[in-house]
């Protein structure tokens, strides 16, 4: 094979001017330039802008934009100095009550296309909104020895790049964590395993024996490093985590690897709040939970209301997690299985079942992508869904759900386009649209939360 095939593109370096007539599904500029389609981050619909290449493509081009002829009216400063490098967020420049707007169209788009519905035929929630500020409890922060640059950088990573952006703080992370950043470059820097330490997981629960709304957040970071820490390093990392007062882990391996050695003697638990509901729920500092505390909060207690839950109910949460949904579940109705792929979550779920005094829960795991037939669970006569699927959505199992004949269905979504594709397989089999709408889970991003009630049609 020829070696020509891996050289690196070479683009035009000279800036090119673009008229931005739409924004893309992905938050970007589009214009048209020499019979193609181009997509600019960073520009806003009726704006003409300065752009440099990013890439080049067969059908479309790729650019950033350098300079704003004519600004938009719903552009505004980007409240984070970093966001020109950093790849962590691409719609700061836009106003936020914009970005709602455009998600919710996102989802408009995807929903009509799909099932050939007016936006007329279902009702359109309003909107679940929070802080678009510091909000992420959860991250993946890179690590690299950058000699040139005068250290150690601790961030996330670039645009357009494998490198990691240099900074000190960041605008999206709780401030419990954007603080940590610059002390964080400067002890790894003075570690002797420095070059073999390539990421950080962060994670951030409720701050014990304090009340939920003061947002007060207890931290974990869990260290990936390549090579076995000489004890010295050990010994500082230890410090670092007991002088900021944060939990520290090691991952020397895979993610069974992971070990606590800060605080000792404490369960390797954070823990997070559903006061609505009365409800404490642990998880391992490497568990999957929501990013954004006050959302899902919301987001559980819209689903809950749209499900409209009565004693008498007997409810299945599939893609379950821990028990997100499915323990504010158990508190309002009678019975409730919650099925998820991962065994380790079901003894989470059980835990926490366990830990809120809760007994007409049972959790089972199983491969949500193959038919749900012949499962143990499977042949409960259930009266309402909860689905909570990864963005690949549910489509190999949509139609044994829909065959289950209950008469609520809730879908809780992270990809408008999987969820409208799944809607359609809904309304083709006996169910009908009553309601969606978006949730800012990711605010200054482009990702679309949102949520579908359904009911079967008598």
């Amino acid at each position: 094979m020829s070696k020509r095939r891996f050289r690196r593109q070479k683009l035009p370096l000279e800036p090119i001017e673009l008229e931005i007539s739409s924004v893309s599904h992905e938050g970007r500029g589009v214009a048209h330039r020499e019979g193609k389609v181009a997509f600019v981050d960073g520009a806003l619909k009726g704006e003409r802008v300065s752009a440099q290449f990013v890439r080049k493509r067969s059908k479309f081009d790729e650019f950033k934009t350098l300079e704003v002829q004519n600004p938009s009216e719903q552009r505004v400063e980007p409240p984070c100095q970093f966001t020109h490098q950093c790849g962590g967020c691409s719609l700061q420049h836009w106003m936020p009550q914009e970005q709602i707007q455009f998600k919710q169209s996102v989802l408009l788009e995807q929903m009509t296309h799909a099932t050939g519905l007016a936006e007329t035929d279902f009702e359109l929630l309003k909107p679940l909104l929070g802080p678009t500020l510091n909000y992420r409890r959860k991250a993946r922060l890179g690590v690299r020895l950058v000699e040139k640059k005068g250290g150690v950088l601790v961030g996330f990573r670039e645009k357009y790049s494998s490198f990691i952006t240099e900074m000190d703080s960041c605008s999206i992370l709780i401030p419990e964590v954007a603080r940590l950043i610059a002390p964080l470059r400067e002890l790894i820097g003075t570690l002797e395993s420095k070059r073999s330490i390539p990421q950080i997981e962060v994670a951030a629960g409720d701050m014990p024996g304090t009340d939920v709304e003061l947002n007060l957040n207890q931290v974990a970071l869990v260290l990936r490093h390549l090579e076995e820490l000489v004890e010295a390093d050990v010994k500082q990392l230890t410090e670092f985590a007991e002088n900021h007062g944060i939990h520290l882990y090691l991952q020397p391996a895979g993610n069974d690897s992971v070990h606590k050695v800060f605080p000792n003697g404490e369960a390797d638990r954070l823990q997070y709040s559903l006061p609505e509901f009365g409800l404490q729920l642990n998880f391992h500092p490497m568990d999957f939970t929501q990013i954004n505390a006050g959302i899902n909060r919301a987001i559980v207690s819209q689903a809950l209301e749209k499900l409209d839950l009565k004693r008498e109910d007997t409810v299945l949460d599939l893609f379950c997690g821990l028990g997100n949904f499915t323990l504010a579940i158990a508190k309002q109705a009678g019975e409730v299985v919650g099925v998820e792929g991962s065994e380790e979550m079901v003894r989470r779920g059980y835990e926490n079942a366990s830990v809120n005094g809760i007994n007409n829960v049972k959790f089972f795991a199983a491969n949500l992508a193959e038919s749900m037939a012949n499962k143990e669970w499977s042949s409960v006569k259930f009266n309402k869904v909860l689905i909570d699927p990864p963005r690949s959505g549910a489509a190999e199992i949509i139609e044994e759900i829909s065959a289950l004949k209950a008469e609520k269905i809730v879908y809780v979504s992270c990809n408008p386009a999987t969820l409208a594709r799944d809607t359609a397989l809904l309304l083709s089999s006996g169910y009908r649209l009553i309601s969606a709408g978006v949730m800012d889970m990711f605010p200054h991003t482009t990702h679309v939360e949102s949520m579908a009630e359904f009911q079967l049609i008598k």
